[in-house]
């Protein structure tokens, strides 16, 4: 049922794929335009998409004739594209900025819960149980609580060039795992 090597697998992904620590400039941002960011309103929301996207998700795709391995072999390139943008520096992926919401949108969704992290959550259901996906994504949602609530003391401790250090080094390891999660669905297709 639940596997430790599973869980730390699984959080790392995720934890790599949200980038919670890469976007805390852009949070910064939103909470100078909107004011205050709701912590605990932005985590649940984000929860509650992950959540629904990791029960539901099969059933969607199987509405729309699409198998688990093809829609883990989509996403592993997306996360490899999500990869690259980290390590480069370059977006692929334009997200709207209307900041009239707060805390749900655009920092529950697309920043935090967005089409990288729900693509990664079905992509990563292909190699592991739904216990252990469940358990990575409680654990990254403490985490980006922890992030939200400490916005301003972390942007004060990393300093700009921690940040970048970090979103490179997370975007290599997205890529490391989207050719892994491609490779191990390959075949089966």
């Amino acid at each position: 049922m639940f596997s430790i090597d599973q869980i730390v697998t699984v959080s790392f992904t995720l934890f790599a794929v949200i980038d919670i620590l890469g976007s805390i400039p852009v949070l910064l941002s939103l909470k100078e335009k909107i004011g205050e960011i709701n912590a605990v309103k932005a985590t649940l929301a984000s929860g509650v998409l992950m959540v629904a996207f990791l029960l539901g998700g099969k059933a969607f795709l199987n509405l729309m004739s699409v198998d688990l391995q093809s829609f883990a072999v989509a996403g592993s390139i997306v996360i490899f594209i999500i990869g690259l943008e980290m390590i480069l520096g370059i977006e692929f992926f334009k997200s709207d900025q209307d900041t009239k919401t707060g805390s749900l949108v655009p920092i529950a969704f697309p920043l935090i819960a967005g089409s990288g992290t729900l693509t990664t959550i079905m992509s990563l259901k292909a190699d592991f149980g739904d216990y252990n996906i469940l358990a990575g994504i409680v654990l990254n949602l403490l985490i980006i609580y922890i992030v939200l609530r400490s916005l301003s003391y972390i942007e004060r401790i990393l300093g700009k060039a921690g940040l970048m250090v970090l979103r490179k080094f997370f975007g290599v390891i997205l890529l490391a795992i989207a050719v892994r999660i491609f490779k191990s669905n390959i075949g089966t297709l």
